[in-house]
């Protein structure tokens, strides 16, 4: 099968940061489903993985998380899928990644693709919407179904992958959404994804937040730099609210603010229950099916941007390229496999 993939972690402007070569086509066994690729997505996360590490693979290391596609095999404890279906998934992080023609995954993550999105929509949607959903519903513990709506969130980093649907779960559990924007281009995508009121995180958001009638707020999602935003971040919740963070900080994290507020921090990391294999595992693959019943509702919007092909090493790096220039907004995705 066709690959890309890499042996040397290079910067993106170099042809052998990413590579097309052949490799065998994989065989499932056990909970493994086998998926012909039909459509992938690029995340910040794929381009930390290229750049971040030092020294170099044996073999070629295939990247990529987010995917669509068809089931073409099952391993023999197979349960949730049969042979055709249509289906979209994460991946793990651990395993061979989604730049690739053909990928085994287990069947505990993946769930059934949305029947209205088309292979590339699906594909832009799931590693942003577990991320998003984790986040909100387990990490800040926030109801679901409205119990809290009379509180409000503030979601830093808005017009990404993960806050342009956090956004919308959000405002689906009744919140009151503030979202962080400082852009024309990424104010309007905010707005268009649901949010009530915004803010510029290029600036202190305190003063801000209190302009539009917020001394604190009760929910923050910080889904950017966790280092530049974290003294803004303590000085924002309110006393006994709640925090999420996705993005590594690279600094220590000050703690003595949110302990005097009594406030809750978590952190998300959507790999957790693939990596770990962790009893609730199975919990993606309804989770992803859940956001599935969303999108053909069409309560949850696409947040597909750009589309590019044909499915290469030189359309990932292009992809790469647009993420590490930090004006990306919503997701880019791959297509065109043969």
């Amino acid at each position: 099968m066709k690959a890309v993939g890499l042996t040397r972690y290079l910067p993106i402007d170099d042809e052998n940061s990413l590579f097309d070569f052949e490799t065998a086509r994989p065989e499932p066994k056990g909970r493994d489903i086998l998926v012909k690729i039909k459509s992938i997505s690029v995340n910040p996360i794929d381009v930390k993985l290229r750049a971040a590490i030092r020294g170099e693979e044996k073999q070629p290391k295939i990247l990529g998380f987010d995917a669509s596609g068809i089931v073409e095999q099952i391993g023999e404890d197979v349960s949730l899928f049969n042979i055709g279906d249509e289906v979209y998934y994460a991946g793990n992080i651990e395993r061979a990644g989604s730049n690739a023609q053909y990928q085994i995954v287990d069947e505990r993550i993946v769930g059934f693709k949305p029947k209205s999105f088309s292979f590339e929509e699906a594909a832009a949607l799931p590693l942003t919407a577990i991320t998003a959903y984790e986040s909100l519903f387990e990490r800040l513990q926030i109801d679901k179904n409205g119990a809290d709506g009379d509180k409000n969130i503030l979601i830093i980093g808005g017009a990404g992958g993960v806050g342009s649907i956090a956004i919308q779960l959000a405002k689906l559990a009744g919140l009151n959404v503030i979202a962080s924007a400082s852009r024309k281009e990424t104010i309007k995508w905010v707005k268009y994804m649901g949010a009530d009121k915004i803010v510029n995180h290029m600036r202190k958001m305190k003063p801000q937040i209190a302009e539009i009638g917020h001394e604190f707020v009760d929910y923050i999602a910080l889904f950017n730099n966790s280092d530049a935003h974290w003294e803004d971040v303590v000085n924002m919740i309110k006393p006994q609210g709640k925090i999420v963070l996705i993005v590594a900080n690279q600094k220590p994290l000050d703690m003595s603010k949110i302990r005097i507020k009594s406030a809750i921090m978590a952190w998300e990391f959507m790999f957790t229950r693939p990596l770990f294999a962790t009893k609730d595992m199975i919990k993606q693959h309804y989770l992803l099916n859940e956001i599935s019943k969303l999108a053909d509702e069409k309560k949850i919007k696409s947040t597909l941007t750009t589309i590019l092909e044909p499915f290469c090493a030189k359309t990932l790096r292009k992809a790469h390229l647009i993420i590490e220039s930090g004006k990306a907004k919503g997701k880019i995705v791959i297509s065109g496999f043969n």
